[in-house]
């Protein structure tokens, strides 16, 4: 069985280069020696042991992610992507795990994650009170925030990354007043955090730009669990009949996400109400799935790759250079355009009559 000897024979460097490349520090190193030591790695199928390495430096080289609900696809779609980052990059593993927004939960397994010897997390919650993840950063684990931003400025120990939400419900609505809609809705479940509250800051700003005749309505559907991340497609079908009920009802539709969208679109469908004929449909996150529903789901896509790797190498960073000040990354959604967005009804009879 090879050894970090042999590697570091093979690379023609010091034990110290090879034990670099495998902890991720490769600031250390220029990329040639990182090149051969990584040749040198494949070539004698080294195989680090990992238990020893935890109890000499009292971390492994593993990542953490904690999301509210792999339920939703939108935080597995996510996880593929930072695990693709933490491995190619730095050969770190991910563990993951899902915490349902309880701040509780969150705090127990920020203690579980350093008990096992991981001391980065990346964690999705967007929740009003970030201080047990200042307490987390205290005792050693290096934090990085998603979908959220440090808009007070206090939070000075945690990186903060983000798709700018508000620009999400922006676009959204933007995209269903092109179309002539003036009667719109945001669709949300019950639980708020701020990145929902931004999505819907962003949908209302942009209709109300048009003035009195259009009208920015929001829905909020019944979940048996806070925030309901883990019963989104069902809680979507629910709210169909809450749209069909509104009087007026409204011709276009956002929202918070696509797993909603894809509920409400079946929802509609049994209760006789074409999507785009009859209402109009925009999701937000941008997931695959959605290019694949009947009609195909027109969705505000948020960068994951991109904010992906940002977080992977904000984490490691901050894991090995304690003292890196903390920043605040804020990327860019684009609008996706299918199938489920058309003219209202009314537009529709005005044009085909002349």
């Amino acid at each position: 069985m090879a050894t970090i000897h042999d590697v570091a024979a093979l690379a023609g460097v010091s034990t110290s280069s090879v034990s670099n490349v495998l902890n991720g520090r490769t600031e250390k190193l220029s990329a040639a020696t990182y090149s051969r030591v990584e040749e040198a790695i494949r070539k004698l199928a080294f195989r680090p042991n990992r238990a020893a390495r935890q109890l000499k430096t009292g971390h492994t080289p593993m990542l953490g992610l904690l999301v509210p609900s792999t339920a939703n696809p939108m935080y597995g779609q996510l996880a593929l992507n930072v695990e693709a980052a933490a491995q190619s990059r730095f050969n770190y593993r991910l563990l993951l795990g899902n915490t349902h927004r309880d701040k509780q939960q969150e705090a127990r397994m920020f203690e579980d994650l350093l008990s096992f010897g991981v001391r980065a997390v990346i964690i999705v919650s967007s929740l009003n009170d970030e201080r047990h993840l200042e307490d987390a950063v205290a005792r050693g684990l290096a934090v990085v925030s998603y979908d959220r931003s440090a808009n007070d400025g206090s939070h000075s120990l945690v990186d903060h990354v983000s798709a700018d939400n508000y620009q999400a419900g922006y676009l959204a609505a933007d995209h269903l007043i092109a179309y002539g809609h003036r009667r719109l809705a945001f669709l949300v479940p019950g639980g708020k955090t701020l990145s929902r509250g931004e999505k819907i800051d962003g949908f209302r700003e942009r209709v109300s730009r048009e003035g009195p005749r259009y009208s920015a309505s929001v829905v909020e559907g019944r979940v048996s669990e806070a925030f309901g991340d883990s019963e989104l497609p069902d809680l979507g079908f629910a709210m169909a009949s809450q749209v069909a009920a509104m009087r007026p009802m409204p011709t276009g539709i956002v929202t918070v996400n696509d797993m909603l969208a894809i509920g409400l679109m079946s929802g509609l469908q049994q209760l006789n109400l074409r999507v785009p004929d009859d209402i109009s449909v925009v999701g937000m996150d941008g997931l695959s799935v959605a290019a694949f529903t009947n009609p195909g789901l027109t969705s505000v896509a948020m960068p994951l790759t991109e904010m992906a790797g940002t977080m992977v190498e904000r984490a490691i960073a901050r894991s090995t250079q304690p003292d890196l000040p903390a920043a605040d990354f804020l990327f860019q959604p684009a609008l996706i355009a299918r199938q489920s967005v058309a003219k209202p009804p009314r537009a529709k009879k005005a044009a085909s009559s002349t």
